[in-house]
């Protein structure tokens, strides 16, 4: 009977960090695995528990209320408090939401450890996945109103579930091949966690020169740790704290890695991901239901499809998952609110990303210097990024407590306030990105053409946020 080897680092054997607060909590999470283990599977209770059973309730009624209305209360908790505050902390905590929290990881850990154990087949490592991934759920969740309906999330994040336990069924030895390559998160994650000041560094000078056996560690990412330099696929778990006395947690700029990341280190499909994706895509999948612009060119096509007898556009029988078909709560797309809602994200999100990728790529052919990359410097739009991924997941979050009678009126302050932070780090980097790494008028000319994705953005944000 074949054994799966499965390493979990016991306390008394790991090597003992450098001194300080932070090296000493690194080590306390590896001693302390077995409760971070117990953590992790709590919150897959309770996911499941909420994911499901609001599924089979029924519509709540008019005077219902996020606490005494189960169906309200998990899309509240799933999309107005989950989902933005996992942002916030990645880019403040790094990925610790990865490797204390998440139920897909745990889960599909636990099904590897018990799987087949494949090794991972070469098309699965493609880099593009994790654009593909991203954008494929966030278009299929807007399109099925995710955000609104609880039979959508079951369908949404139970089928990601799902295919996280499959994939841990066939691939891996005890790790996380789900997490590594194809969750549609991954690639977010990843960029956000370039700017958290909380990370697992790596001295790699020491861990060369250390002499003797060390029980391996169970690294569920498949990092190379001994060679890691970013934050970005590290899940921030414990378990290689102290390793060969190279590994701590410990404090950094948030700049630092954006910053000492070489031209060739930065990967095309992950430049791709923050500009088209995130900046792109994500933006125009938040703004897409208060456009009045998309209603205009709706009811425009509407009304030249009735004028030609064209009306099977206008038809309102696609089946629920595959676009929002509530008849009950009076919100039917038809085939045209779905295609619009398409174009919108897709066409809209791309010609976005595209606006911000061609005026980075202006910028480092200004520049003329190889150092100073367009994907380098997309890397500097991180903080702007994460800030409006936070700002869109958090209008569901002011809607819920408007609902609730929440009065709001520090809201439009405290945005303007996360705006200027976020967009003026990101216009601080690019200082640093593109000064001095040519003459002084052609490093001001690509200074100023790699602020312009920063303008651009920024209008797009107070327009949508407060009408301007």
């Amino acid at each position: 009977m074949r054994s799966i080897p499965i390493t979990v680092v016991p306390g008394p054997a790991a090597p003992s960090a450098p001194a300080g607060a932070l090296a000493r909590l690194g080590q306390a999470m590896r001693r302390h695995q077995r409760v971070i283990r117990a953590m992790q599977w709590l919150v897959v209770a309770v996911y499941a528990f909420l994911v499901v059973v609001p599924a089979f309730l029924p519509l709540p009624p008019e005077d219902a209320h996020i606490l005494d209305n189960l169906r309200l209360f998990a899309q509240f908790l799933f999309w107005g408090v989950w989902w933005p505050f996992v942002m916030l902390s990645t880019m403040l905590l790094g990925r610790v939401w990865c490797g204390v929290f998440c139920p897909e990881g745990a889960l599909t850990e636990l099904a590897s450890r018990h799987g087949l154990g494949r090794a991972i087949p070469r098309w699965m490592r493609w880099r593009g996945w994790p654009f593909t991934a991203f954008v494929c759920t966030t278009v299929y969740g807007q399109l099925v109103s995710v955000y609104e309906y609880p039979q959508a999330a079951l369908l949404v994040l139970g089928g990601s579930t799902l295919a996280a336990v499959a994939v841990g069924l066939v691939y891996g030895r005890g790790s996380r091949v789900w997490c590594r390559y194809l969750c549609p998160a991954n690639g977010v994650f990843g960029l956000l966690a370039k700017v958290a000041p909380l990370h697992y560094a790596v001295d790699e000078a020491r861990w060369k020169r250390h002499i003797g056996r060390a029980p391996a560690v169970n690294c569920a990412p498949l990092i190379d740790i001994a060679h890691m330099k970013s934050a970005s696929a590290c899940h921030a778990c414990g378990r290689c704290s102290g390793e060969h006395g190279a590994v701590k947690l410990a404090l950094r700029s948030p700049a630092k890695e954006i910053l000492s990341t070489s031209a060739r280190e930065v990967r095309t499909e992950e430049a791709l991901t923050l500009l088209v994706g995130v900046m792109g895509i994500a933006t125009a999948a938040f703004m897409w239901s208060s456009s009045k612009r998309l209603v205009a060119i709706k009811t425009s096509l509407a009304t030249w499809l009735i004028d030609h007898d064209y009306t099977a556009l206008l038809q309102d029988n696609a089946p629920w998952w595959l676009l929002t078909h509530y008849p009950p709560s009076h919100d039917v797309f038809t085939w045209l609110d779905g295609l619009c809602i398409l174009a919108y994200i897709l066409g809209g999100g791309a010609a976005l990303g595209l606006a911000l990728w061609g005026a980075l790529w202006l910028a480092a052919r200004v520049l003329r210097n190889p150092a100073v990359s367009w994907q380098r410097l997309s890397l500097a739009l991180v903080p702007l990024a994460g800030v409006g991924v936070f700002l869109g997941l958090s209008m569901l979050t002011l809607g819920h407590l408007k609902a609730e009678g929440v009065s709001l009126t520090w809201v439009p302050a405290l945005r303007a306030v996360l705006l200027a932070l976020g967009a003026g780090f990101s216009a601080w980097l690019m200082v640093r990105l593109c000064w001095g790494t040519a003459r002084p008028a052609r490093a001001l000319g690509g200074l100023l053409l790699a602020w312009s994705p920063l303008a651009l953005m920024v209008g797009v944000w107070i327009r949508a946020l407060f009408g301007a």
